[in-house]
């Protein structure tokens, strides 16, 4: 009875942990549990270690030891894969964005509700060169406030927001476009993410991309099925035949996007441009984390007609507020 236990159990523990490494064989990277454990790969990489070092300590008892040594063994080939999954991704936040290239430099930064205030966004924009500035969880007011201290510096842009509540700053989204790249007007035609708001904007002369700043909602127990719809809906955004450009606090990985990559994208035919550069496993969210254990969830997007050149999660602002870090990307025209 107890060897029949023990392999039924080993068969539970094989199962979850396959699940675990890669839940998009079985279609499960979207499911409750499923969805958050993915997310943070290194954190539960941590945790298959801790759980291989307690088993080791009944090694010595000589009626569990085959069964002991058969899960430290799939614990170990756990962590070799997901850590090579994540590796993979990469880890280098050190590339350097060329301000003077002439490329469209992106950058986005949830302010967890204003948080940073106007003089550091509006430095952070400064000193990276960005063109286009997705900034979730940003309000109209702040909004204004940077780009009047941009315009003060000779660098003025336009600025678009769209709220469900102005007074609270978590249900605002703000899209700040340089006036170099023209006039730009929202489209609320095509629709939007259920509980926290996207922007879409469209340049008036038609010369230009789609620029998208995007919050889907995060997939806590209450909000799976709006977070799935709020996947779905984005993935879309790059379905539609048009030049896009979408970036934002997206609330998923690249695991959660498996069935939702058309045409060899990654998020419909948008491309991930962070993952494409070796940057794509350096944790954006949470701040109080080190970059190397944290969650990939804020991204910038491309179509295929923009080619990724640099990509940098910025580091060096963990102590200003927000729970995130702003990733900068720089893109070029291929077509």
């Amino acid at each position: 009875m107890l060897a029949i236990l023990g392999w039924l159990l080993g068969l539970v523990i094989a199962a979850c942990l396959t699940v675990a490494a890669w839940p998009q064989a079985f279609g499960l990277e979207q499911a409750p549990v499923v969805a958050q454990v993915v997310s943070m790969r290194v954190g539960v990489i941590g945790i298959a270690l801790v759980l291989a070092i307690v088993f080791l300590c009944f090694v010595g008892w000589r009626r569990v030891r085959p069964f002991v040594l058969a899960v430290v063994s799939m614990l170990l080939v756990f962590t070799l894969v997901s850590g090579g999954i994540q590796v993979s991704r990469g880890l280098d936040d050190g590339q350097a964005i060329d301000r003077e290239s002439g490329d469209l430099i992106v950058l986005t930064w949830n302010t967890l509700g204003d948080r940073p205030g106007a003089e550091e966004i509006a430095r952070v924009i400064d000193e990276t060169g960005a063109d286009a500035v997705m900034l979730p969880e940003t309000t109209l007011p702040l909004g204004v406030a940077v780009a009047e201290r941009l315009r003060e510096r000779g660098n003025p842009f336009w600025v678009h927001t769209t709220d469900y509540s102005p007074s609270y700053g978590a249900l605002n989204t703000t899209l700040m476009i340089s006036v170099e790249l023209g006039e730009y007007t929202t489209d609320p035609t095509v629709g939007g993410t259920r509980t926290l708001p996207t922007i879409v904007a469209r340049p008036d002369d038609g010369d230009g991309p789609v620029l998208v700043s995007a919050h889907p909602v995060a997939p806590i127990p209450q909000q799976m099925r709006n977070w799935r719809a709020d996947l779905e809906f984005v993935a879309g955004l790059c379905e539609a035949g048009d030049s896009v450009i979408m970036a934002g606090d997206l609330n998923s990985t690249l695991d959660h996007w498996a069935d939702l990559g058309v045409d060899g994208g990654d998020l419909g035919t948008c491309h991930d441009a962070t993952s494409a550069l070796g940057a794509g496993a350096v944790g954006t969210w949470p701040t109080w984390a080190p970059p190397w254990l944290g969650a990939q969830i804020d991204h910038v997007v491309a179509t295929a007609d923009w080619q990724p050149v640099a990509a940098r999660v910025l580091t060096g602002l963990d102590d200003v507020g927000t729970d995130h870090r702003p990733v900068v990307v720089q893109l070029r025209q291929t077509g």
